[in-house]
């Protein structure tokens, strides 16, 4: 372990956290995640393979505001980019997807990008945003370039079935998720940022993405996402889940960066005052509908995703509504969510002994509370 612990806190109910004592509380998290850490696997016991990219994407969040935690991120970053490949469920070609389309030239990263495919679109974006977050604290480019060869990847499953575009969810599928297509768009709208010389093209497939996006079936009465599209491409009605709520927001946050829209960010604003008025309970703590039942494998990673994405709007665009989301589900995970080992569970309003604690559950909760450290 590269990181020293801090001394245990004990469940109460103090006051808000100071600026210092959310980001002790997002050190505490982290100390208690890297618990899972498997330094042979270079990846988190407990949890499937885009569960570690969500990990990868926290701890360099907290990197970014916290230079006391870049020893820890760095191994990390390096660890995984090194032991995980072996990992991969479903390893696949480059090629895996539909024929060559016109697509953003490839970086030639280092590493060799078929490593992070698999069986799924969705898990490549994942990944490619878990490396774009390691390449901003670091400024390694290794870490840059094969964010931009996974992304050069997914192009080539640009699909023609809905509205012509989109992505499905996997090369064997019909099936077109909201997901997938978000983080497209994020990764897009990310590389913008970052690749001076592919700017244009990054920006040209954000706004094809999102052009695409806003006008198919995914949105509901209310300005929430829902999962995806019936075979006929209207929506499939199915649940709203938070994680579907939060990609797009930090998609439409970089692409108005990288090709200022006011319509970027308003459609950003409305789609998260609709998440919070959906998700949200009566003292601001996000929550997601399988709570009650189960939300495992894959559901108790989706909030940290949510408050990550939120906390990059409330930066664009800020709102006191925003800010007390962030604080309030911080403040109720560290109070009413923590067990006894400093881990957390998977409904932020408590009690932790609600279904099973393991580095999804925990590292979800650990991106809210580098969130509200972020403020």
């Amino acid at each position: 372990m590269l990181f020293t612990r801090l001394a245990p806190v004990l469940i109460s109910l103090l006051p808000v956290a100071t600026a210092n004592e959310a980001r002790d509380r997002a050190e505490e998290g982290l100390l208690t995640l890297q618990d899972w850490y498997n330094d042979g696997t270079g990846l988190w016991d407990t949890i499937g393979w885009w569960n570690g990219a969500n990990c990868m994407t926290a701890i360099a969040d907290l990197a970014s505001i916290d230079p006391s935690v870049m020893e820890t991120a760095n191994y990390v970053f390096n660890n995984t980019l090194i032991k995980a490949p072996p990992q991969n469920p479903h390893p696949g070609p480059e090629t895996k997807a539909n024929a060559k389309r016109d697509f953003v030239p490839r970086a030639v990263s280092s590493a060799n990008v078929s490593d992070w495919l698999d069986s799924a679109y969705d898990d490549d974006g994942w990944w490619a945003l878990a490396w774009i977050a390691a390449y901003d604290v670091t400024e390694d480019n290794t870490y840059l370039s094969l964010a931009e060869d996974i992304f050069a990847a997914l192009t080539k499953a640009w699909g023609t079935r809905c509205g012509g575009g989109g992505l499905p969810w996997n090369p064997t599928s019909d099936y077109v998720n909201a997901i997938t297509n978000e983080l497209f768009l994020s990764v897009a709208a990310h590389l913008a940022n970052r690749v001076p010389s592919r700017k244009e093209d990054y920006v040209r497939w954000a706004r094809k993405e999102w052009d695409w996006f806003a006008a198919q079936g995914f949105f509901g009465e209310n300005n929430t996402i829902n999962d995806g599209l019936l075979d006929n491409c209207q929506n499939n009605g199915q649940t709203v889940w938070s994680y579907n709520q939060g990609v797009i927001l930090g998609g439409l946050v970089e692409l108005n960066h990288a090709s200022p829209n006011n319509t970027y960010l308003e459609s950003a604003n409305t789609i998260a005052k609709a998440a919070i008025a959906t998700l949200a309970d009566s003292n601001h703590v996000i929550h997601d509908f399988c709570e009650t039942s189960s939300c495992e494998p894959d559901a108790t990673q989706f909030k940290g995703i949510f408050m990550r994405n939120l906390l990059m709007l409330h930066s664009a665009s800020p709102h006191d509504l925003y800010k007390s989301v962030i604080v309030n589900s911080a403040e109720s995970i560290w109070k009413r969510d923590r067990n006894e080992q400093g881990q957390f569970g998977v409904n932020w309003a408590g009690p932790p002994t609600m279904g099973k604690l393991d580095a999804s559950t925990h590292s979800s909760a650990f991106d809210a509370l580098v969130a509200a450290a972020s403020l």
